[in-house]
């Protein structure tokens, strides 16, 4: 089969992107981990360049640990901690903040260079441009959720934290797709199925969600499965006025909803992958929706293991790393819905089609 010229080169793009999006997994799952070790407001200054350069004599560690005293993390919670103590906590923000920066330079400076080649076509390069535009924009978005921290409550903002993963997500989502794009030969796109696209978007969701759990401590409000406090309905889910306030602040409204969506997929999900095994004849998007089904059961499982076990901290970083792998595997699935050849008497089992992939 003869390749279409360029392919080659798409196909190195391609690899580079898959690169950068492991990149910025790596960097999720660090981040998730640096929040379960109460880390994160280790480093109380921004510092994009120098930064960069961890601290390297002793008067430089003396030096950090004095500006992290004087945080009321440090007077309200952490006032017998050590320096020994802040060095744990200190490499584990430094790790995410530095990973940060290596993901932008793998992402820019090929970019630079592709750009210059004119290995990628104009399109692509400002499609990857915005790219870049967002992931420089994460950086302060992650400084803006850290300040908010640093103030008089000692615990970031919920809604920052939340908005940062969503970004996070977008961004690894955004890379994801144009790097399946370049893998493979060029072919005429058709609409992903509705069903798919919600899938999508109630996977996202429940990741988002995660992140107000996350954000709330609300994973510490219930401990049991499947009942909440020995009910299915737990009977304070809307004791705050208005009612929809009890969505951000209510940490059992917060946590039901997110075990809510959790249920959602478990049916959602194995319906579109019984549709994809009816209206797909060629193997095409079958193997992208396998792994979309193991990923969400082990997710589930993770998720309940996690909340069983009072937020074990390996459980919980398992289960927000795994968040995004059930992601990943839902937007792989319906960007092999746009380019699998359906059979046309039972495609109307994924659904009407929906916007253009």
């Amino acid at each position: 089969m003869t390749r279409p010229a360029g392919f080659a080169h798409g196909r190195a793009v391609a690899v580079w992107l898959f690169v950068c999006a492991g990149l910025v997994y790596a960097v999720l799952v660090v981040g998730g981990i640096t929040r379960l070790t109460h880390s994160g407001l280790s480093i109380v200054q921004w510092q994009p360049l120098v930064g960069a350069l961890p601290p390297l004599s002793d008067s430089a560690w003396a030096r950090l640990f004095g500006q992290y005293r004087a945080t009321p993390e440090f007077r309200l919670v952490n006032f017998d901690l050590t320096l020994e103590g802040f060095k744990r906590i200190f490499w584990w923000e430094y790790a995410h903040r530095l990973m940060g920066r290596l993901a932008g330079l793998v992402f820019l400076l090929p970019l630079l260079w592709f750009i210059r080649s004119r290995m990628i076509s104009r399109s692509l390069a400002w499609r990857l441009a915005a790219i870049f535009a967002l992931g420089a924009s994460q950086g302060a978005l992650g400084w803006y959720m850290v300040a908010s921290g640093l103030v008089d409550n000692p615990r970031v903002s919920p809604f920052r934290l939340t908005a940062h993963l969503g970004l996070a997500l977008l961004i690894i989502g955004a890379i994801l797709w144009n790097a399946w794009g370049l893998w493979t030969a060029p072919v005429e796109r058709r609409r992903v199925p509705r069903l798919a696209s919600a899938t999508v978007a109630m996977v996202f969701l429940m990741a988002i969600t995660g992140g107000l759990v996350a954000g709330t401590r609300a994973g510490f409000a219930y401990n049991t499965f499947p009942l909440m406090g020995g009910a299915i309905v737990p009977p304070d889910l809307l004791r705050i006025s208005p009612w929809y306030l009890n969505l951000f602040y209510n940490v059992t409204t917060v946590q039901f909803v997110h075990r809510a969506i959790a249920w959602i997929l478990m049916v959602l999900v194995p319906v579109l992958w019984v549709s994809i095994r009816r209206s797909v004849p060629a193997p095409q998007a079958r193997l992208e929706s396998n792994l979309m089904l193991v990923a969400l059961a082990v997710q589930v499982t993770l998720g309940v293991a996690t909340l069983l076990s009072v937020v074990a901290l390996p459980l919980a970083a398992a289960h927000q790393a795994g968040a995004v792998l059930v992601y990943a595997s839902s937007l792989w699935t319906a960007y092999a819905l746009g380019t699998a050849v359906q059979n046309p008497r039972s495609v109307a089992r994924l659904s009407k089609p929906g916007p253009k992939a």
